[in-house]
């Protein structure tokens, strides 16, 4: 379903584009897929309500966000994609745009389908750096494939760049159709989305794929997702800047949360 020759052909060019880009490395890739696969498989998502998908678990700093990581299963269409992702082709023209040796985590931890609903929102975040179940996975790269036929500006939900020590330059990536970005994940690697306004009945989509790297540095500080809400109050802010410590204290007593979320 991915168009391989097509990344293939201009590595190249995407990987300059990559490395020079602000606020700090990205590439967007349009066309990702092959266009009418990719359209049948948008009508095969499952509504995240009638289906009883799980809202995420950023608490406070999301809302109506709905993650499925179990994707695979739902048809044929989405195996072929799964299978895209995880392929050894995907890895090499990752290495070719972004230099890193990576692999795409085979159980979706906190990726997969993201749905959001009315109002939607992701405070802005840096992600977490390690895999929560496997600490010796590093985790290097975001991919982020929009589904969204027919997005229009005033449906709002743009992808927010930001690097974290230029808090006055901020880029957006519109949600587009079969748009694909590939970006760094580092502790300067701000983004999130503001609330959107999609037409009822619908949903922001995408599907997250998250790629890893073996942790070389054996003395490495885990760390979870950092927010850095916007215009909120104080109590949300402090919340923000003592997540990490409360996800940690979470996790040595009842594990990770988000991967339930299958």
């Amino acid at each position: 379903m991915i168009d391989f020759q097509k990344i293939e052909t201009t590595a190249t060019t995407l990987a300059q584009k990559f490395h020079a880009a602000e606020p700090y490395e990205h590439v967007i890739i349009d066309g990702f897929c092959d266009e009418t696969q990719l359209l049948q498989l948008y009508d095969e998502i499952p509504d995240p309500i009638e289906n009883g998908i799980n809202r995420s678990r950023d608490y406070m700093f999301a809302k109506n966000k709905y993650e499925k990581s179990g994707f695979k299963e739902i048809s044929p269409r989405f195996l072929e994609l799964y299978s895209d992702l995880m392929s050894n082709r995907f890895q090499q023209c990752l290495k070719l745009i972004t230099g890193q040796p990576v692999f795409v985590d085979p159980a979706f931890h906190g990726g997969g389908i993201h749905q959001g609903g009315p109002g939607s929102y992701l405070d802005m975040h840096v992600d977490f750096n390690t895999h929560p179940e496997h600490k010796e996975w590093f985790r290097n790269l975001n991919i982020l494939l929009y589904l969204n036929p027919n997005w229009q500006s005033d449906h709002k939900g743009e992808l927010k760049l930001r690097h974290k020590d230029k808090p006055h330059q901020t880029i957006l990536v519109e949600p587009i159709f079969n748009r694909c970005v590939i970006m760094f994940t580092r502790d300067y690697t701000v983004h999130g989305y503001d609330a959107i306004n999609f037409p009822q009945g619908t949903y922001r989509r995408s599907i997250a794929a998250y790629a890893y790297s073996p942790l070389e540095e054996t003395n490495t500080q885990h760390r979870s997702t950092v927010w850095y809400p916007e215009s909120s109050g104080a109590v949300k802010s402090t919340v923000g800047r003592f997540w990490p410590t409360l996800v940690r204290i979470k996790g040595q007593l009842f594990g990770s949360s988000t991967g339930k979320n299958k």
